[in-house]
């Protein structure tokens, strides 16, 4: 008969080791490796919640970097749209200086002319150089697509941002009521039986002018244009003709327009004064009331914000359309998921597009030699 001898102390004693260097092996794994869970068997459901912790993390490091990047590119543009905003300032003091042609001398209008040329010439290269990553950002290679804006009825369409996950928009746009301008009708309608001084202010600004006594309605009238630049206040003629009333009207429209006009001194009695304001447009944009400041149309809805202005053929109770297209812009993913994407457009900022023909032109129109520079339209 087979004999087997056995040493059941020393067995249980190379279990406890066994045990004891597994434990060991684990402690130092995790001391390593600074982590509780290092495979299935330490904790399986811990395991699969630190697996898809890991996935959001490394989204969540993704999306850190995508803001990095967009801050930086979104600073480039503020940078550069801040030298624009120097030098349109300058631009404008210039002009209105040069509004003041009484006071200046011919070579000091030249001047500022070529002043106004330099600056405008600056704003070309900024806008022509300004980039990020070796795409343009305000020459309008960023902009959002628009197609189908009759520019009958429709200036200066801008698209500010989109739903990068939305087809294209049809904008159906219904003018209810047009925008007016403030109108002062009847401020003179015969000449002052004195010598007098009144006040216009609109919203441009305040001017004194000095009326003879007699003097005819027509130079009236040619001494507050002289100051429109100044005041944002002009006077007509009903019909043109010389003896007609004097009306006073602002120079743009909206609930912002005002017409003002005190007499200081003089005649009150040929002279009236008269506080008027102007009315904005009531328009609809795809059945929702739209903001409106004059003919300038806000609009925003479910992603899509845009601006847009009216002409005067945009007559009410009149409805026409436009597209904004798929496409065009710059999209930026600003979280872990599809529902935090943007698309932001980038409108071209050439002197040759900055204006409107509602406010009387364009930017590049001020140069030496164009329909608005000093020499023709000072």
């Amino acid at each position: 008969m087979a004999l087997t001898v056995t040493n059941i102390n020393t067995l249980t004693l190379l279990n406890i080791l066994n045990r004891t260097a597994t434990s060991q092996s684990g402690t130092l794994t995790r001391l390593s490796t600074g982590q509780r869970i290092n495979k299935g068997a330490d904790d399986p459901a811990g395991l699969l919640a630190l697996q898809s912790i890991q996935r959001e993390l490394i989204s969540v490091d993704a999306a850190i970097q995508n803001d990095q990047r967009s801050d930086a590119m979104l600073s480039v543009a503020d940078s550069a749209l801040t030298q624009l905003n120097d030098l349109l300032g300058q631009i404008q003091t210039l002009a209105a200086q040069s509004s003041n042609s009484a006071g200046l001398t011919a070579s000091e209008i030249a001047s500022n002319q070529s002043q106004i040329d330099d600056a405008i010439a600056s704003i070309e290269r900024i806008v022509r150089t300004t980039e990020f990553n070796g795409k343009k950002l305000l020459d309008g290679s960023l902009g959002i697509n628009v197609t189908g804006a009759d520019a009958t009825y429709f200036e200066n369409v801008r698209v500010y941002s989109r739903d990068p996950n939305a087809d294209s928009n049809t904008i159906r746009v219904t003018v209810n009521s047009v925008a007016e301008r403030a109108k002062a009708t009847n401020f003179a309608t015969t000449s002052a039986s004195e010598a007098t001084t009144i006040e216009v202010k609109g919203r441009l600004g305040t001017q004194i002018i000095e009326i003879d006594k007699d003097e005819n309605l027509s130079s009236i009238v040619a001494k507050i244009n002289d100051v429109t630049a100044l005041t944002g206040v002009y006077a007509s003629q009903a019909g043109g003709a010389a003896s007609a009333a004097v009306d006073l009207y602002s120079s743009g429209y909206g609930s912002a327009e005002f017409v003002k006009v005190s007499v200081i001194t003089g005649d009150t009695t040929n002279l009236k004064e008269l506080n008027k304001v102007g009315v904005d447009a009531s328009v609809t944009v795809n059945g929702a009331a739209a903001s409106a400041d004059g003919n300038e149309v806000l609009y925003s809805q479910n992603g899509l914000n845009l601006a847009f202005t009216i002409t005067e053929a945009f007559t009410a109770g009149t409805t026409e359309t436009f597209t904004v297209d798929s496409s065009g812009g710059a999209t930026f993913q600003l979280g872990t998921d599809a529902s935090t994407r943007y698309t932001l457009g980038f409108d071209n900022l050439s002197p040759r597009r900055l204006g409107s023909k509602s406010v009387g032109g364009f930017l590049a129109d001020l140069k030496g030699g164009g329909a608005a520079a000093l020499a023709n339209d000072p």
